[in-house]
């Protein structure tokens, strides 16, 4: 959380007293807590017994000069962000205080107003940000929580490992798994991490708006580009400026719109619809898929241009049913948000349940289980979660066995066996999903983590086919 300047508190180290009082009213002034000290010495003991959010200190001074005093600090791992006063001629100082011993900046003095302001929001946010950083860090070995990713497991251990690593650059990251695994929660985490955090975190899923608008939500348009538009408007990247923007379900963006997305990676500029000028733009581009984009590149339906300029790095997602130990944490988090959500007061999940949670092969993964468990919680309300809380088909295959040709379900199952096209069984599960849900396609896609376009595609291709098989026999 960023502090605001009212609750913000402000060290100023200086021994001219004259100087030290002036700047300190103008801190006092923009809002801040201001406290002063005359040099190193002092401000080290005001540092020992009240926290601050910034420093401000002259580099010439008696006893404890700014050089020693910021060394001090460094070597404490102090991380309170310094801001160095310098004077005429001592700017090179200045810099190499900045760089060695990593101070946040430098103010040439007399301190103007406005500059200092500027300069005393951003240290702020910096402080806010590394507190968060290191909570997080804490949390995630503390708790195997990281943001709002959970999980003990190797697999989970080595995807926190890399976010971690990539947290701090703006290079892009494609994320890859399937439906249902927390593709947006590794991209909120990486947000989370990095020096961007407390810009805005955009989330776009490219498979949930038709062709003919993705281009105006990702560029913007200006009054009277198209009929309907109204007045100017951002689009996703101008709303994300300085932030991160995640592009969702990447696979689905239209072939069309993949030019003007690279070009904008590349360029760091957009041009809104019906503009005449373009606009520049700092943003770090996170996507995620459940397809292969190799094979979408062979199939001349995504450029691979573009698929290099996302993949800078890759984090692979492992289904839940490689990662089954965390399944436990992943539910008593679940219940405890669920719980918040209805008012209910489950507490745990007893050991004959849990068995059959981890038996289960979850095909639709985290998603999957979260709705697994908010159906029991309607069931149980308070106490332990109890085998017969779960649905009475769940988990259970039926003792049938599948023919070569066609895959047979039963309940909530799927029999099929070993060696099928993964075409066959995409198109079993969504065909049992939907009839699950008495052919609510909304419901379904949401269960199916796919979007309502997507899923009418599916559909419509699975009716092609079964009209050239009646075809084929006819003829």
């Amino acid at each position: 959380m960023v502090l605001t300047s009212s609750s913000a508190r402000v060290l100023v180290v200086d021994d001219d007293q004259q100087d030290r009082q002036r700047l300190a009213a103008i801190i006092s002034d923009l809002g801040y807590l201001c406290e002063t000290a005359a040099d190193g010495e002092a401000a080290l003991e005001k540092l020992d017994s009240t926290p601050f959010d910034v420093i401000i200190s002259d580099l010439m001074m008696p006893r404890m000069d700014g050089f020693e005093l910021l060394r001090t600090l460094f070597d404490r791992g102090d991380l309170t962000p310094a801001i160095v006063l310098t004077g005429a001629g001592s700017i090179d100082q200045a810099i190499s205080i900045v760089h060695d011993l990593r101070a946040f900046w430098f103010l040439e003095k007399p301190a103007r107003p406005a500059p200092l302001a500027t300069l005393l929001e951003r240290a702020i946010q910096h402080k806010s940000l590394v507190k968060e950083t290191e909570r997080l860090h804490r949390q995630l070995s503390q708790q195997g929580y990281l943001a709002d990713l959970i999980g003990t497991s190797q697999p989970m251990r080595e995807v926190f490992s890399l976010i971690q690593q990539i947290a701090p650059s703006s290079a892009s990251v494609l994320i890859t798994g399937e439906s249902g695994t927390g593709k947006e929660l590794v991209a909120s985490a990486i947000h989370k991490l990095s020096p961007r955090a407390v810009r805005p975190f955009v989330a776009l899923n490219c498979a949930a708006l038709p062709e003919t608008l993705i281009e105006s939500e990702l560029f913007g348009h200006e009054k009277g580009a198209f009929t309907g538009a109204v007045g100017r408007r951002a689009g996703c990247f101008e709303q994300a400026n300085q932030g991160t923007l995640f592009l969702d379900e990447i696979g689905d963006m239209p072939i069309a719109m993949q030019p003007r997305l690279l070009r904008a990676l590349q360029e760091s500029t957009i041009r809104r619809l019906g503009a005449t000028s373009e606009v520049s733009v700092d943003v770090r581009v996170l996507a995620a898929t459940n397809k292969s984009l190799p094979e979408l590149i062979q199939n001349k339906s995504f450029r691979e241009d573009l698929f290099y300029r996302l993949n800078v790095f890759q984090i692979d997602l492992p289904p839940l049913r490689d990662r089954k130990d965390d399944i436990l944490p992943l539910a008593d988090a679940i219940i405890r948000d669920l719980n918040r959500k209805h008012d209910y007061r489950v507490t745990d999940v007893h050991p004959a349940a849990l068995q059959r949670l981890q038996e289960h092969s979850w095909p639709g993964n985290v998603r999957e289980l979260r709705n697994v468990l908010e159906r029991s919680l309607v069931v149980a309300r308070e106490g332990t979660l109890l085998p017969a809380h779960l649905a009475r088909t769940f988990g259970i295959s039926a003792p049938v066995q599948a023919s070569p040709d066609v895959p047979l379900t039963s309940g909530n199952s799927i029999s099929m066996e070993a060696g099928r096209p993964l075409s066959e069984v995409e198109k079993a599960y969504i065909q049992l999903t939907l009839k699950s849900t008495g052919n609510n396609k909304k419901r379904a896609a949401q269960i199916l983590g796919i979007s309502l376009r997507t899923l009418h595609s599916r559909v419509t291709e699975f009716a092609a086919e079964e009209d050239l098989k009646r075809e084929g026999a006819v003829g």
